[in-house]
């Protein structure tokens, strides 16, 4: 038995060698190593003919990869080649500040110093190349990086070295108002899929040489650009440092968006609450970088994750920051109560239908009891039915078009149910029900919705087996299991549980600004105040009149 269930057990959870459709393991296919391990340690020769013969051949059938051979004006024994990516590459710098001032307007030498194939490299550095931002290499890897990358290279004959050129200018999305996190007050803008136009954002709103970002590169075949942030000085060091722990250890062919990330470095991928945050808002980046948080930004997304996450954030939005404090608070004292509605009306309902009819008023039982006479199915079958259907009208209005999805979700969701209770499906009384549990669900974060409507289902049946008992035992190791997770070393429950004190003015209830001290004890445990005391505001003495 055991020679079977151990590489069923390996296969599940992905420890077995994978195999092609081929036969051969993906190492194999590659030469025994991962792809691009092939251009390692081969390094540029000073003959240009063969320089170019490399990067064609590592290039072979890349139509959209530009290869551009010119002299220099000054001297047209020296010959020039310039390799970049269309589409990439911003056409108008590769023309104007690189190509016209090599071949066109090369500044006249130094009186009886000429440009030689010697000197010419320098030279072109010095003072041929009107670019913002260039560098040197010698490895054909780098080489083909840049060109990819939408960097253009540039190789003099003669010379084992490459000119990089940052000239790249893709298209890009505008940016707009965020999609996912709309706002009342507030900053309207999201981030973009450029890796650079995001951290410009969060550059403008944090203008301190304090904020740190740090790049590296993540993906095999991908090569995506990851960017880290914080601010030194406020973050904990041991923070940054297992952020990018986690980040360096990753292999993988490809990073495509950062929800790759978030599965491979969250530290309990079993649970069903995210420990990694995401947001799509720079504001908010900024705010928990200004808590002592990480940031990591991946190139091609415009969704950020923040660490470490915490479940009081669920009740949190953008603007509860930018409203007066006793209106915050009252709003997020209903996220709490629509948060509790969403993930216990349902098994609530089916618990004191099926087993605890005397806690309901008799007038109100007579008028359930009058609404199931004619329905075949027990309360847990219809409460399943509908809940089914309308989470998939949820889903159908997210996938389809806008205009049409919000016509299917609303429209379809007054037909089904009207429909259903007029057949003798199910009960007025469970329409209700659902329509109020999947309301209560949009008022929290879809993120963190996600989560309670997995728990929604597991509620409702143990509920329908052991009534109110099932549904109290069920919200308790709920509980409990909140308590034993962790982001990043944080509690999940902080400052909740453990208590930290002066932190709770932060959670359901918002103290006002003059009141928040200090920032997150457990997550920036090296400067944790925030502002100076005594900065509430009063009105101005009363003057005397003479």
């Amino acid at each position: 038995m055991t020679r079977f269930i151990k590489p069923l057990r390996a296969s599940l959870l992905g420890r077995g060698r994978v195999k092609s459709p081929g036969g051969y393991a993906p190492d194999e296919l590659n030469g025994g190593a991962l792809a691009g391990a092939s251009l390692k340690n081969r390094v540029l020769t000073p003959d240009l003919e063969t320089n170019l013969r490399e990067i064609k051949a590592v290039l072979n059938n890349c139509s959209d990869v530009v290869y551009r051979e010119f002299v220099l004006a000054q001297n047209e024994q020296l010959r020039l080649a310039l390799i970049y990516t269309d589409g990439l590459a911003d056409k108008a710098q590769v023309s104007e500040q690189i190509m016209r001032a090599l071949a066109l307007e090369v500044p006249i030498a130094v009186s009886g110093r000429e440009i030689t194939k010697a000197r010419a490299l320098e030279f072109i550095k010095q003072r041929g190349l009107c670019i913002h931002q260039i560098k040197e290499s010698d490895k054909l890897e780098d080489i083909i990086r840049a060109i990819l990358s939408g960097d253009t290279v540039l190789l003099v004959d003669g010379h084992a070295t490459a000119i990089i050129n940052g000239a790249r200018g893709w298209e890009t999305r505008k940016i707009t108002d965020p999609e996912a996190e709309p706002t009342v007050r507030g900053p309207r803008e999201s981030f973009v899929e450029s890796l650079r136009v995001n951290t410009a954002l969060i550059r403008r709103k944090i203008k301190s040489p304090n904020l740190k970002i740090e790049t590296l590169r993540l993906g095999e075949v991908t090569d995506t650009d990851i960017a880290v942030m914080y601010i030194q000085n406020i973050v904990n060091e041991k923070l940054v440092e297992e952020v990018k722990s986690r980040l360096e250890r990753i292999q993988i062919d490809g990073i495509l968006e950062s929800g790759y990330i978030e599965e491979l470095i969250e530290d309990n991928p079993w649970s069903v609450f995210p420990t990694v945050n995401h947001t799509e808002k720079p504001d908010r980046v900024a705010a928990m970088l200004l808590e002592g948080r990480v940031a990591i930004l991946v190139d091609g997304t415009p969704f950020v994750l923040t660490v470490p996450n915490l479940f009081v954030e669920y009740l949190h939005a953008g603007e509860d920051y930018y409203e007066r404090f006793l209106f915050t608070t009252a709003v997020r004292l209903l996220r709490f109560l629509a948060m509790i509605i969403s993930m216990t009306l349902p098994g609530l309902y089916i618990a004191v239908i099926s087993f605890h009819l005397e806690l309901l008023p008799t007038t109100l039982l007579l008028s359930i009891a009058a609404q199931h006479e004619l329905v075949p199915y027990p309360a847990l079958v219809e409460v399943l039915l509908m809940e089914v259907t309308f989470e998939i009208l949820r889903e159908a209005g997210i996938r389809l078009p806008r205009p049409i999805g919000q016509a299917v979700s609303i429209v379809g969701a007054l037909v089904i149910g009207e429909a259903a209770v007029r057949a003798g499906l199910v009960a007025a009384s469970t329409v209700i029900v659902v329509a109020a549990t999947g309301i209560a669900s949009f008022v929290i974060s879809y993120n963190a919705s996600i989560s309670f409507r997995l728990l929604r289902f597991a509620l409702i049946i143990i509920s329908a087996t052991l009534g109110l008992f099932g549904l109290i035992s069920g919200l308790a190791v709920i509980g409990i299991h909140l308590c034993t997770l962790r982001s990043f070393g944080v509690p999940y429950l902080s400052p909740a549980v453990p208590t930290t004190g002066v932190n709770l003015s932060d959670t359901i209830f918002r103290a006002p600004w003059w009141a928040m001290f200090s920032r997150p004890r457990l997550i920036a445990r090296q400067n944790q105040k925030r502002q100076e005391q005594g900065l509430k505001p009063s009105p101005p003495p009363a003057r005397r009149r003479s």
